[in-house]
């Protein structure tokens, strides 16, 4: 099996808007994903860190990258496929609540 990141996208007011029983039923898909052992988060505050050609390390707050919706989470999950992967989090709160997910695939580091 391969290994996917996802990076969920969305607000609480696209939540909220979000029909009760399909909000439930995205976070009872994440409950069944968990079981099937997907390591999964809600994103933090984050902090950069630098440390260019190991002269020093600095630290700032802050996210890096910049979306037109907040990063909402992280999951690391397994799939045969980029296109299981992206079944399985198509049922996920972020993607029923107005909001995206990304799938990246997870490649070994050399």
């Amino acid at each position: 099996m391969a290994k996917f990141v996802t990076i969920g996208y969305g607000d609480q007011d696209g939540y909220h808007r979000t029909d009760a029983a399909v909000r439930d039923g995205a976070h009872a898909h994440d409950v069944r994903l968990r079981a099937a052992g997907a390591d999964m988060g809600i994103a933090g505050a984050p902090v950069q860190v630098r440390n260019h050609d190991d002269a020093g390390m600095t630290v700032q707050s802050g996210p890096f990258m910049s979306s037109a919706l907040p990063v909402a989470g992280f999951a690391i999950i397994e799939a045969a496929t980029m296109e299981e992967a992206v079944q399985l989090v198509s049922k996920t709160p972020c993607a029923v609540a107005r909001g995206v997910v990304e799938v990246w695939p997870l490649q070994e580091s050399p």
